[in-house]
């Protein structure tokens, strides 16, 4: 190790790491996250598997850096992109200095065995119990006594309610007790180390997700061909990806409503987050079995 670097870290005052958000998919991993961090930049969806890769986001809380790694769903392996994004889970794991298993309350708690089961009871970890505001105060306790019996386990267990922002702090503060001494990795006014493009890309995803029903979502990517940064407008030229001839008319609807919608959602999200307008042109493209097709995910940047 370079001595400076090596003598950085023995003097540092701060605090920097790692932490995956781990859990089931649909647990609302992406949402606890845009709520911790104050601003939307994680996809969010009521479906399940919608997040796809990992992404980090930057929390400053007392005189920690957390990066958290936002991950796709812990789920059984099927198609190749589904491999894909449960290797893309069990890395962020491996890389994390501490993971924080979201597990909603209503959860039974086998999935909560299964994670034991996989990570061996070895990586250091937190349970943050979500959505106890949809349940009385008797089934929390219950819910909290079947968790203790794994107490050996976990360094803490955090009731959170995420609309409220019932638990954020608490949980913000066992994060930081578990965080090793490190000066900050990234600029304190840094959000993400994801790439704008990369962020537009979930957001169009999103916005298919919320519009267009069934399975076609799922087999439906995005590709940014372009980005035309100006100083009060942003244009943006994407290519939606399918599988078949009829999810390209689904995707674009009847007289081309299907599409409208899909744009006016992405670009309302687009321009929260840049603050300035937005210009979103929106293609269909077919590539028959491309979530199939190794070498074109690898292109679509799902590489293992």
């Amino acid at each position: 190790m370079d001595n400076t670097l090596e003598e950085q870290l023995q003097n540092a005052t701060t605090k920097c790491g790692y932490v995956a958000l781990i859990g089931r998919p649909n647990a609302g991993k992406s949402t606890l996250l845009n709520s911790l961090l104050g601003e939307k930049i994680a996809m969010v969806s009521h479906k399940a598997n919608a997040t796809r890769k990992r992404s980090n986001a930057i929390v400053m809380h007392d005189n920690a850096q957390i990066i958290f790694i936002d991950t796709p769903g812990i789920h059984e392996r099927e198609k190749l992109l589904n491999q894909f994004m449960l290797e893309e889970a069990l890395k962020a794991m491996g890389d994390a200095d501490l993971i924080v298993y979201l597990a909603p309350v209503t959860d039974n708690i086998e999935n909560y065995e299964r994670f034991l089961e996989i990570t061996k009871g070895e990586i250091p970890h937190i349970i943050a119990l979500s959505k106890i505001d949809q349940v009385s105060q008797e089934k929390l306790l219950k819910k909290i006594g079947q968790y203790n019996k794994y107490s050996d386990y976990f360094k803490a267990l955090i009731p959170v309610a995420v609309p409220r922002k019932v638990g954020h702090k608490d949980l913000l503060d066992q994060i930081v007790k578990h965080l090793p001494y490190s000066p900050y990795l990234y600029d304190p006014e840094d959000l993400t180390d994801e790439l704008l493009r990369n962020i537009y890309k979930e957001f169009i995803r999103e916005a298919i997700f919320e519009n267009i029903s069934d399975e076609v979502p799922y087999e439906s990517d995005v590709i940014i061909d372009k980005i035309y940064e100006e100083p009060h407008i942003d244009k943006i030229y994407a290519t939606i990806i399918v599988e078949k001839q009829s999810q390209k008319g689904i995707i674009i609807g009847k007289k081309g409503e299907a599409i409208k919608r899909i744009g006016r959602s992405a670009r309302e999200k687009i321009e929260e987050l840049s603050q300035k307008q937005c210009y979103l042109n929106l293609q269909v493209s077919v590539k028959k079995g491309w979530s199939k097709d190794k070498g074109y995910l690898e292109e679509l940047g799902y590489k293992g």
